[in-house]
């Protein structure tokens, strides 16, 4: 009976002694972090995403632009072909 009692107190301490408080800190700091929102670091790196996809967008319409003067029926060969 005592060795049940043992086999089911230390690893019930030794969880709340060792695993529960970094679990709980590791919670609270992602928590933290999700609050705080995006670094000044990663608020750069996100402008600079946009910068370039609005760069590609552009790109992308006069691409388009040019393709329906040179080939009007482009788009339907497109549509037809996926």
């Amino acid at each position: 009976m005592d060795g049940i009692i043992v086999a089911v107190f230390v690893p019930v301490v030794v969880f709340l002694v060792v695993v529960a408080p970094i679990w709980i800190v590791f919670h609270y700091r992602t928590k933290a972090n999700a609050v705080n929102g995006l670094t000044s670091r990663e608020r750069a790196e996100l402008n600079e995403m946009i910068e370039v996809a609005n760069r590609m967008a552009a790109r992308i319409e006069t691409l388009e632009a040019i393709l329906d003067v040179e080939s009007p029926g482009w788009r339907e060969k497109q549509s037809s072909a996926g």
